[in-house]
């Protein structure tokens, strides 16, 4: 009876570990941002709520981005006032229907050959590919994870638990560093300053604001149940094969 509640919330957890895991997966909004030029015909101020605005496509520069393990798109729009405001636009309903798509698989925004030296390009390519790899093969540990306990059901073999096990476990280890990678990327090295800087030698009032994305948010709490619900097939592998010896 004990076994088959722990194996109950193990399986639990571990489709939660999936399902969390595939939407950060396969939804491109890791990161959110945008950036402003405003000309000198526009400093004077955000658009407040209620005021009237002429020609908005044209009048307000603002692109906005988004970004995840497969695209990075942009789009355009107005910059309100409010940030909650400005993180709603990038909400599937209020998008517009055309944007710009490209793929991100090497691209690590917003580092590109015009805006930084060689080196740095290069560098930021290899940083970029170690990160893609390692969600690969986290998530890939994660889904084969699945199937492997899928097999295992109902207590027909602890080796395959405890595989699965592993494997959750692997998973967990690979999503925590392509976590710990993304945060370092967009808050200690210098790719970001490099862009605003060359972007400001064109543009004085330029602007740029970056955030995470709900993508993001996703990966911890994947690697959380991807934890619980490891350590878990692994007991269960080992109480399966003391019990069944």
């Amino acid at each position: 009876m004990k076994l088959s509640v722990a194996l109950f919330f193990a399986g639990l957890f571990g489709a939660l570990a999936t399902l969390f895991i595939l939407l950060s997966f396969g939804t491109d909004y890791w990161l959110v941002a945008f950036e402003t030029c405003p000309g000198p015909e526009n400093t004077g101020g955000l658009v407040e709520r209620g005021d009237m605005v002429v020609n908005q496509d044209t009048a307000d520069p603002t692109v906005f981005y988004h970004e995840g393990f497969f695209w990075l798109c942009s789009f355009t729009g107005r910059l309100e006032a409010s940030e909650g405001e400005n993180l709603l636009k990038f909400w599937f309903t209020n998008q517009p229907h055309s944007k710009e798509c490209k793929h991100a698989y090497l691209f690590p925004y917003p580092v590109s050959e015009a805006t930084h030296n060689a080196t740095t390009y290069d560098s930021a390519i290899i940083y970029r590919g170690f990160w893609s790899v390692f969600m690969l093969v986290g998530v890939a540990s994660a889904v084969l994870a699945g199937f492997l306990i899928i097999c295992a059901a109902p207590f027909t073999s602890h080796c395959l638990y405890k595989a699965g096990g592993g494997l959750y476990l692997i998973a967990a280890l690979f999503l925590l560093a392509v976590i710990i990678m993304f945060v370092i990327w967009k808050e200690a090295l210098d790719f970001l300053p490099l862009y605003v800087d060359y972007q400001s030698a064109k543009c004085a009032l330029f602007e740029m604001k970056m955030d995470y994305g709900i993508s993001f948010m996703f990966a911890p709490v994947g690697v959380f149940f991807c934890l619980l619900a490891g350590l878990l097939f692994l007991l269960i592998g080992r109480a399966v094969h003391v019990q069944y010896r």
